[in-house]
C-alpha cells in the first residue's frame, strides 16, 4: 500500500510542477494581459493544487495522520482564483475597451458588464 501511495504522490508532484511550469511561461510569453491572464488562473492553480493533494495523500500513509489544512487551502483556491480572474478580467475590459469594441452578443442579450442602468430603469427591471 504504501508503494502505490508513494507512485501516486510523485504522479501528482510531476504534474503539480508541470502546470505549474505551463503557468509561469504562459505568464511571461503570452502577448497581453487578458491572455496571460489565463496563465495564473488555470495552469498554476492546477499546478498548486496537485502539489497539495500529494501533501493530502502523503503524511497519512507516512503515520502522521490526517491534516485537513491541505484540502481546505485546495478548496479555497479552486473557489477564489477563477473568481479573482473573472474580476481582473472585467476591470480591464472597463479600463482598455470602449462598449463598441466588444463582441456582439446573443440577440436580445447585452453584456452586464456594459449593461446602462438608466435603461434598464425604464423597461421596469
Amino acid at each position: 500500500m504504501e508503494l502505490v501511495a508513494e507512485i501516486l504522490v510523485s504522479a501528482l508532484l510531476v504534474i503539480g510542477g508541470f502546470f505549474g511550469l505551463v503557468g509561469s511561461y504562459g505568464l511571461v510569453k503570452l502577448p497581453d494581459p487578458m491572455t496571460r491572464l489565463h496563465a495564473p488562473t488555470k495552469a498554476a492553480t492546477l499546478g498548486v493544487g496537485a502539489v497539495l493533494i500529494a501533501s493530502l495523500v502523503w503524511f497519512p500513509t507516512q503515520g502522521q495522520g490526517v491534516t485537513w489544512h491541505e484540502l481546505l487551502i485546495t478548496l479555497f483556491l479552486f473557489l477564489t482564483a477563477p473568481v479573482t480572474g473573472n474580476v481582473i478580467a472585467k476591470a480591464n475590459m472597463h479600463m482598455n475597451w470602449r462598449p463598441d469594441e466588444i463582441p456582439e452578443p446573443s440577440p436580445g442579450q447585452t453584456w452586464s458588464t456594459f449593461d446602462d442602468p438608466d435603461q434598464d430603469a425604464g423597461r421596469g427591471h
